[in-house]
This record gives structure tokens, C-alpha cells and sequence, in this order.
């Protein structure tokens, strides 16, 4: 399984924009085959600060549910890369269904 997990901050002025986004396509993903779950967190003590994460069963469903999204979101919104403060920190994880506390 793969885990995305996106660490972002808006513009200013723009945190609760971002945060509309990030929500739609959370939910968006979380409808795609093949995501196990995705979810948007804002920073404990800081504005505009979020924490973006999801679980795929493996690439090719987080490539599809991505593209999806690119296709289906940003085409109507715009996309969310206008409202970020500088670019994100991004990182793809690689692990087990056992390591994972809701999956027994």
C-alpha cells in the first residue's frame, strides 16, 4: 500500500479557501476505488498549515484517483496550487496493511 502525505501552507489570507479544496478532494479521493481513506488535518497552533494524507491499495489506484481529480476538480476550480503560501512537502510511504491500527 502507499500512503500520500502533503504538508502545506496558504497564502496568506487563503487558509480557509485551501482548506475547502483540500476537503473536496479528500472526499473526492476517498470515493475513488481504491483509496482506503484520505483525510485533511489543519496544524494544532498555526494558521494555514495542513496536513494531507491518503491511503491507496497501490500506484496505479493513487495515479488513478489523481487523475481524476486534475480532471474532474481542478478543470472546474482551478486547482489549489495558486493558493499555496510555497511549494509543499510531499512524500509517498510504502507500507503494510499490519502496520496500519485500523485494519485489524
Amino acid at each position: 500500500m502507499l500512503m500520500e502525505t502533503i504538508v502545506c501552507s496558504a497564502r496568506k489570507g487563503r487558509d480557509v479557501r485551501l482548506l475547502r479544496l483540500l476537503e473536496s478532494r479528500q472526499a473526492f479521493k476517498n470515493r475513488c476505488e481504491g483509496c482506503m481513506g484520505a483525510w485533511v488535518a489543519p496544524a494544532s497552533g498555526q494558521k494555514g498549515m495542513f496536513l494531507v494524507q491518503a491511503i491507496y491499495i497501490d500506484e496505479v489506484a493513487w495515479k488513478n484517483a489523481n487523475d481524476r481529480v486534475i480532471s474532474e476538480l481542478d478543470s472546474k476550480d482551478g486547482g489549489i496550487d495558486v493558493e499555496f503560501a510555497g511549494p509543499p512537502l510531499i512524500g509517498m510511504f510504502t507500507i503494510e496493511a499490519e502496520q496500519l491500527p485500523f485494519s485489524n
